[in-house]
């Protein structure tokens, strides 16, 4: 079947339907969603250094006995806390956005320059990461996403860029025993995973050159200066044929200069454009969409605003429908939103229901919130999903959450066109008003393949 617009944009583009907003009935709204989502949540980098700092200073106080194991308990417990309100914060913009597109993009990005937060200070740095380097940048140049998220604390952290020292350096120079030199991660993956991509003409001297001209770049909760010149490798880099750096010139002016080739390179444009319509449309997307997104890419030099339009008004959406299946997250969102929850109810949750509700759900459905295996990100097939494991966490979350959240539960075949609209197959739309009672039709309708498909 070949679903209308409105239902093809909230199901395909956003985070699905909802009773509470009405689908998007053209792209213009769709695209609308997108700059509102520019709108930052409010974390930043400050804060979560000083929770790092907080959290440094209290082990250190429990070693020296200044700190006791309750009041280091206490900061664990209030920190942790901070962390759930990230997600929550996460989850609750997706609600009450009324296209979705715009958070959905939040979510792609945030996947593309993935980041792994390993302690609740770093769950705020990667609240911070997203406010900071992608939701500004939804609708402007990619160059510019690229420099604020390579640059970040939150990507220098989890690449260990603050290991990285350049072999010649004054710092290095002056301590011969240390044995401190290049780490390679952030210049391998700015190359493989954010920009050129596997396969891509590039070399493992390409990697090195980059890699020393992002020596310098550096982070410490305590201090905010980005850039160290005495940890700087002296001299020009070569990357890709090009010169950068050197002496006279200014150190993050030419990593941005170099990062700004990169997100201009046909490479790049070719390895997103399929990113994005893997992502949005099939495992196995259309040559079509990936041609039109990458000519467009090329052609306005990786501005974000003209690719999203076409992504939004492309006939692939139509002809790949339910090709994809929602990743967990996504799914939990598609489920409150046609339950009618409002991001204000999420933003409510205490510790325990948004362990019971939304983290512990995430983690059994395969993807705990912020905790990705790798820096390649999540993993787009279906079947890194459809598991009987991961299946059953979702029919298990379908069955038992909506009553916590919808009292009473909404009629069945109210919520199947709440979820779905027109786009029910008759299967389903059989079975939905023969369920016992409204536990069981909801979450016929919430496990059922037409929802857990977009």
């Amino acid at each position: 079947m070949t679903p209308a617009y409105p239902e093809l944009a909230a199901i395909r583009l956003g985070y699905g339907l909802s009773p509470r907003h009405g689908a998007p009935d053209h792209a213009a709204l769709v695209l609308e969603s997108v700059q509102a989502s520019t709108v930052p949540e409010g974390w930043t980098a400050e804060q979560a250094s000083r929770a790092q700092s907080e959290l440094d200073a209290a082990r250190k106080g429990v070693k020296e006995q200044t700190v006791s194991m309750e009041e280091y308990r206490a900061l664990n417990q209030r920190l942790n806390g901070q962390r759930l309100e990230v997600l929550r914060g996460r989850i609750a913009r997706a609600l009450d956005a009324p296209a979705g597109f715009g958070e959905r993009l939040v979510q792609f990005w945030a996947d593309h320059f993935t980041t792994v937060a390993q302690n609740p200070p770093q769950q705020i740095m990667a609240g911070a990461f997203v406010d900071e380097a992608i939701r500004p940048h939804l609708n402007g140049r990619f160059a510019d996403m690229l420099v604020a998220s390579s640059t970040h604390p939150m990507m220098l952290v989890y690449l260990n860029q603050n290991s990285s020292y350049g072999p010649n350096s004054p710092f290095v120079r002056r301590r011969p025993g240390r044995n401190l030199g290049l780490n390679e991660n952030l210049g391998r993956e700015i190359m493989e995973l954010h920009t050129l991509g596997v396969g891509a003409s590039y070399s493992q001297a390409d990697v090195r050159e980059l890699a020393e001209l992002l020596t310098g770049l550096t982070y410490s909760p305590r201090d905010p200066v980005r850039f160290r010149p005495q940890i700087a490798e002296p001299g020009a880099d070569r990357v890709l044929g090009r010169t950068y750096g050197g002496r006279g010139t200014d150190g993050m002016a030419e990593i941005a200069r170099a990062l700004g080739d990169l997100a201009a390179a046909p490479a790049t444009a070719d390895h997103i454009a399929r990113k994005l319509a893997v992502h949005f449309a099939a495992d196995d997307p259309p040559a079509a969409l990936v041609a039109d997104l990458a000519a467009t890419w090329r052609a306005s030099g990786g501005d974000l605003a003209q690719v999203n339009a076409v992504l939004a008004g492309h006939p692939a959406l139509a002809q790949t429908f339910r090709a994809k299946v929602r990743q967990p997250l996504d799914y939990l969102v598609a489920a409150l939103r046609a339950l009618g929850v409002s991001g204000d109810q999420v933003r409510a949750f205490d510790t325990p229901a948004t362990n019971q509700i939304l983290s512990g759900p995430l983690q059994l459905m395969g993807q705990p919130f912020n905790r990705a295996r790798g820096p390649d990100g999540w993993p787009e097939p279906a079947e890194a999903w459809i598991t009987p494991q991961m299946l059953s966490a979702r029919i298990a979350w379908a069955l038992r959450i909506p009553s916590k959240l919808v009292d009473p539960l909404p009629d069945p075949r109210a919520l199947l066109s709440a979820a779905l609209g027109n786009t029910a197959s008759p299967p389903l739309a059989a079975a939905v008003p023969r369920a016992e009672n409204a536990r069981e039709g909801v979450a016929i309708v919430l496990a059922s393949t037409d929802f857990i498909r977009r």
